[in-house]
């Protein structure tokens, strides 16, 4: 069964390999039987799959990855007690319909559970006759109301102490208390509790200049450093916050809810129904409005706003705000750091609805075109025979790119996800290496008698051709450049930025050169096409993809702030794909070339005289009939 899959697969002439110049890699004996088929459009055409078929096939792995993250994500849902096993569960209620007149009171205080209802200096907010799901009332129109006071800190919050909101909706008429055995009921009464304050991690780096030791960080910060260690954890305070009461009435089922909702919507106990949904909407505080909590401080000035908020609104704040459920890592593996976060908010608030809708359009794209590029790289290197006309020396040196990136990341503490990421790159990077040339171990010259020796040899189609002599030309030639460079910005990085050790300046050092002068390393290839007269070697494809990723990434940088280093990064790689493609057009494939798999783009069967004809005739003829000739 094995052996006749294997010959089926020979006999097709399309088999997922594609060659340099994206038609599909064909061999000696698939060069054959392509050419029998020749007249037989309608078999080649049934053999092809057409549009729909590749659109039903992605649909169809959209389908299971979605069936697949459902079941995962369903969260066990809790047996109720009360309802016989196997009994179907009824559709609840929300315990406030619609137009309910409600009251509002918000407490501040320093406990998490509240029971100091007697007490009026706790009292922030207290607002009479709210309707529930009203939208037309308020100061501006819109159902919002607003209350601004400036709170005495306690000493115990000016020391890393916690401040909490307590607030409660009730029905009109009733009280939160439940100590007020007339004025409260437990259906009428909705609580929900946040804290006020938040603790962020303020990272201290101890750097100085490693040749006069000398530093520009603060002195104050400095002895902070030193009695509360590199990483001091200090709370910040915010002075905006909104309060939403969505508006929602649902016949949500106990167990049914779907995350990350299920985390909201709270129900009884004993009637089954649930209460309505109180949402504390800090989602457009920007992290850089945060402001430490210390002594200095003596007053904290707190904005409440009230608005109610429509249920696929708070759809989507839930699903921002909420943690996905495939991410099993701690917290501080993934954070995003405060920029990350202001970007996008930034973004979302400052940008021409027209232009953000096209750059999430773009940018979806963009995740397509790098899963293409990826998957091209892999296969253009999987499938290669021949080196000729491909630069190794840049295969080698993007192998020490990627490894002075891994090193750096890994000393300035960078989160896991993203150390993840360039390891994997590096692999990657060192598979390459066992593509453009020839490794193995050497077990009887080892290295201090027990470790194996590894042995790297250039290939045969490298050296024999004429790569290698321009490879290594174009190396020697860009040496004369980057030495100098290299030099010039070890010394400017040793006289002027501070550095933890000699190691992070070594690092640092190479980091910064390779992200300011790295762009050059891709110039080799470039003079190897020159000297050849020819691109028909490179993966157009993947140069493509990886192309328009910067195109894409050149849209992003004037959409979101980013550093002009990044921007300028961007430029170099749009000019450096621009020469590619001017040499692409200068150097015009020419199909009488036989390429790295021994065939062209022409049939010289059809140009041969008839005696050439007759003598490629005899030549295929059995060898019983030459015999008789």
């Amino acid at each position: 069964m094995a052996t006749q899959e294997s010959e089926s697969t020979k006999a097709s002439a399309s088999n997922g390999e594609v060659s340099s110049n994206g038609t599909p890699a064909t061999t000696d004996d698939q060069t054959v039987q392509t050419a029998g088929n020749a007249q037989d459009p309608q078999q080649q055409q049934q053999q092809a799959p057409n549009a729909w078929q590749v659109i039903k096939g992605v649909l169809f792995r959209i389908f299971i990855i979605w069936a697949i993250s459902s079941w995962f994500r369903r969260g066990p849902s809790t047996p109720d007690p009360n309802t016989p096993a196997g009994a179907p569960r009824l559709p609840s209620r929300n315990l406030f319909p619609k137009d309910t007149l409600m009251d509002l009171y918000v407490f501040i205080s320093q406990e998490e559970v509240f029971s100091d209802f007697n007490n009026t200096d706790a009292l922030f907010w207290f607002h009479r006759d709210l309707v529930y799901g009203d939208w037309t009332t308020g100061e501006d129109g819109d159902g919002c109301y607003q209350q601004y006071k400036e709170l005495d800190i306690p000493e115990k919050v000016q020391h890393n102490g916690s401040l909490y909101m307590h607030v409660y909706f009730t029905k009109s008429g009733f009280h939160p208390d439940p100590k007020r055995k007339g004025q409260y009921r437990r259906l009428a009464t909705v609580h929900s509790t946040k804290m006020l304050n938040k603790f962020k991690r303020r990272k201290f780096l101890k750097t100085k200049n490693l040749l006069t030791g000398e530093t520009e960080a603060d002195p104050e910060m400095i002895k902070r450093a030193e009695s509360h260690g590199p990483v001091e954890i200090i709370s910040h305070w915010h002075p905006n916050l909104t309060i939403n009461m969505v508006d929602d009435h649902t016949a949500w089922v106990k167990g049914s809810v779907p995350p990350p909702l299920d985390q909201y919507v709270k129900f009884d106990a004993v009637s089954g129904d649930y209460y309505p949904i109180v949402y504390f909407n800090d989602y457009w505080n920007l992290q850089k409005d945060y402001y430490p909590i210390n002594e200095t401080l003596t007053k904290l000035p707190l904005r409440l706003n009230y608005c109610p908020l429509s249920l696929w609104r708070w759809q989507l704040y839930a699903a921002q705000n909420a943690r996905s459920p495939w991410n099993f890592l701690p917290e501080d593996t993934y954070e995003q750091s405060d920029e990350d976060q202001d970007s996008v908010k930034v973004a979302l608030l400052e940008t021409n609805p027209y232009l953000l809708g096209l750059t999430i359009v773009v940018s979806i794209v963009h995740s397509i075109f790098e899963f293409l590029a990826f998957k091209n790289d892999i296969q253009f290197w999987n499938s290669r025979q021949s080196l000729e006309g491909l630069s190794v020396r840049s295969i080698i040196f993007g192998v020490f790119q990627s490894l002075v990136v891994l090193l750096y990341i890994l000393d300035n503490e960078t989160n896991f996800v993203v150390q993840v990421s360039v390891f994997i790159g590096l692999l990657i990077d060192l598979w390459k290496i066992t593509k453009v040339m020839d490794v193995r171990l050497d077990r009887e010259n080892k290295i201090a008698g027990v470790i194996p020796r590894i042995v790297f040899k250039d290939k045969s189609t490298y050296v024999q051709s004429s790569t290698k002599i321009y490879d290594d030309m174009a190396f020697k030639y860009l040496s004369w450049l980057l030495y100098p460079l290299f030099g010039c910005y070890a010394v400017y990085s040793l006289l002027y930025v501070e550095h933890k050790g000699w190691y992070s300046w070594v690092l640092g050092m190479l980091y910064g050169f390779l992200l300011t002068f790295g762009f050059i390393t891709m110039t080799p290839q470039l003079f190897i096409n020159y000297k050849m007269k020819s691109v028909a070697h490179l993966p157009w494809r993947m140069l493509t993809y990886k192309a328009l990723n910067t195109f894409i990434d050149d849209l992003f940088a004037f959409v979101i702030k980013m550093p002009m280093m990044y921007r300028i990064g961007c430029l170099r790689d749009d000019v450096v794909f621009f020469i590619y493609l001017y040499q692409r057009w200068i150097y015009r494939v020419d199909p009488n070339r036989v390429n790295e798999f021994g065939t062209s783009g022409v049939d010289h069967t059809q140009n041969s005289t008839p005696e050439a004809a007759n003598a490629v005739a005899v030549m295929d003829k059995p060898e019983g009939e030459k015999k008789n000739d």
